[in-house]
């Protein structure tokens, strides 16, 4: 059973889950916007994501006799400055994601909830692969800078993304 302290904090962490992904949609209609149908494609992949993390922490809470009570979602942005402030935008969030994980992970610790400590580690790792992803292409957007074909082909890579849930047990 999860304590009522540790409950409240992933039920804040499942909005947090949901409001990265109603940013990343807002990104993928900005980006659709702008022409990059690839790069719009790579944030609805990343929207499918964050409902998933969001629906595995609901999960958990309600194997571990919780209940999950719902807050408002915040507005996300509609515009970013380029491309590059888009993907420096998923960046900062990113890293402020894994700055909530670690304070749930802290929580868990301090009252050694070994069953959400180990559950929590699954997301450590995933915001690793996150932050290295969205620091990849903003390598690449900085090498590109104004070259119009090179960020075309940036486009058509990004837009091969295809979401697939983690099989069960591997998550």
């Amino acid at each position: 059973m999860l304590s009522s302290s540790m409950e409240k904090a992933i039920v804040k962490q499942i909005n947090a889950e949901f409001y990265s992904s109603y940013l990343y949609l807002a990104m993928s209609a900005y980006l659709e916007g702008a022409g990059l149908p690839g790069m719009a494609n790579w944030m609805k992949n990343q929207t499918q994501e964050e409902i998933f993390h969001g629906m595995k922490m609901y999960d958990f809470v309600h194997e571990r006799g919780g209940r999950v009570i719902l807050g408002a979602i915040d507005c996300p942005p509609a515009d970013w400055d380029s491309t590059l402030a888009v993907f420096e935008n998923v960046l900062a969030h990113e890293q402020k994601v894994t700055g909530l994980i670690n304070d749930l992970v802290n929580l868990a610790q301090d009252e050694r909830d070994h069953a959400t400590n180990i559950f929590l580690q699954w997301f450590v790792s995933e915001q690793v692969e996150e932050e290295a992803t969205a620091s990849g292409i903003i390598q690449k957007l900085k090498m590109i800078e104004n070259d119009a074909s090179s960020l075309f082909g940036l486009d058509q890579e990004l837009g091969q993304r295809v979401f697939t849930p983690p099989v069960q047990g591997k998550q």
